[in-house]
């Protein structure tokens, strides 16, 4: 069995998967094509689907025109292993969007995305339930993630 994310856009779905995979090493666009006009009730040509993969995730893309708007009940988190990457991701995504607490934000297309550090989950998941508190204390005060100050409020 394979697993396939599938997104929804209104329009712009090739800008965005353009965007998307020139930002997340190891991704490729792998094709669009027209849905032919015999099978929708669109002109021929305005509805398209695509195939891509973000990193290690697969993914297919419809544009279709409106239907159900990108909501939280769907993000794609990045987990970064550095702040620099971190800062890239977090400066390209937001372009157009608008940010969110605990390191969400919304891309110019509506589409969610957490961009955290690898680290986090350790962190946060700690043995010691005091380094584990002040950590997710840390995190919930920030809007964009800072992995040193993470590190540092581990550390107490």
């Amino acid at each position: 069995m394979k697993v396939t994310q599938h997104l929804w856009f209104e329009k712009d779905m090739e800008a965005a998967i353009r965007f998307y995979t020139s930002l997340i090493p190891g991704s490729v666009l792998e094709w669009i094509k027209p849905i032919p006009a015999d099978t929708s009730s669109e002109p021929a040509g305005s509805v398209r689907i695509a195939s891509f993969t973000l990193g290690d995730q697969r993914y297919m893309a419809i544009e279709a025109g409106p239907l159900d708007p990108f909501n939280h009940a769907f993000s794609i988190m990045v987990e970064c292993d550095t702040q620099a990457d971190l800062d890239r991701l977090w400066d390209a995504l937001k372009e157009g969007g608008a940010v969110e607490a605990c390191g969400w934000l919304r891309d110019r297309w509506g589409l969610s995305w957490q961009i955290a550090p690898a680290r986090l989950g350790e962190l946060m998941n700690d043995p010691d339930p005091d380094r584990a508190r002040r950590v997710t204390e840390a995190m919930l005060k920030m809007v964009k993630l800072d992995i040193a100050a993470l590190e540092a409020a581990a550390a107490g």
